[in-house]
């Protein structure tokens, strides 16, 4: 018996989310398919996180196990060809049975992208949100800073979700800007549902004047979801990097 962890990128536009559906197609669903295909076994596999239909990744973590006797490369190879181009393993590699994609991620990394234009883009629209308004970056910038450090961001948690512990640490928060497109980038120990997105859409309603950026230590602190109203499209979220202790998740071999 081996277990494995997957590095896994995708351009979620055509598919409803990463979680397994019994009618629908996901991302958990597609690699699993070709997991088994190639391993000639069942395959469950355990993602770091659920992201949402639309969603996109740049390193999504998984792990499986397998009792067949495989190399690293032969999983890699075989199932990139098995898979739809809008899913590749970017590294596939034995770790130790113990390690486990979800329970031991202690940290992840979102970025968020949004570019300026008054008429919709064939080539970025499935990979950006479209901002038709200007945006006040100064007050942008002062808002994202209130979000750095441990809050309860039950604020900024999708309505119904029944997480209880909503306390989570954003260690960085950062904004780089080049001509029309916006690109933020946020990294913390974890994140409630839509919290990323909902974040971006309150940063939305700051960059348009709706919210002063004096006014997010306070939102946060109300623990209000009606505080926050704005959900920002999911086309432009990314999940960059998942991280996990080295003691426990180390490669092996």
């Amino acid at each position: 018996m081996k277990t494995f962890m997957m590095i896994v990128s995708y351009d979620g536009t055509n598919y409803y989310g990463w979680q397994r559906q019994t009618h629908l197609v996901s991302i958990q669903g597609t690699l699993e398919k070709a997991l088994e295909k190639m391993l000639r076994e069942e395959i469950r596999i355990d993602g770091a996180g659920r992201t949402d239909a639309g969603v996109h990744s740049l390193g999504q973590v998984a792990t499986f196990t397998t009792q067949r006797e495989v190399t690293e490369d032969q999983i890699k190879i075989a199932v990139n060809n098995l898979l739809p181009e809008d899913i590749v393993l970017k590294s596939v590699f034995q770790v130790a049975p113990s390690c486990h994609a979800r329970y031991h991620a202690i940290g992840k990394r979102y970025g968020y992208k949004l570019y300026r234009s008054s008429f919709a883009d064939p080539f970025k629209s499935r990979y950006a949100t479209r901002i038709v308004h200007q945006l006040d970056e100064v007050a942008i910038r002062k808002a994202m800073e209130q979000f750095i450090g441990t809050h309860d961001f039950a604020t900024f948690m999708a309505t119904g979700s029944k997480i209880e512990n909503t306390v989570r640490t954003i260690t960085q928060f950062d904004l780089f800007i080049e001509n029309d497109e916006w690109y933020f980038q946020i990294t913390g120990n974890g994140f409630l549902y839509n919290m990323v997105r909902i974040i971006m859409g309150t940063l939305l309603d700051v960059g348009r004047g709706k919210i002063s950026a004096q006014a997010i230590e306070s939102i946060i602190k109300s623990k209000d979801r009606d505080r926050a109203k704005r959900t920002a499209p999911s086309c432009g979220l990314y999940l960059e990097k998942v991280y996990y202790p080295e003691e426990i998740c180390r490669k092996q071999g």
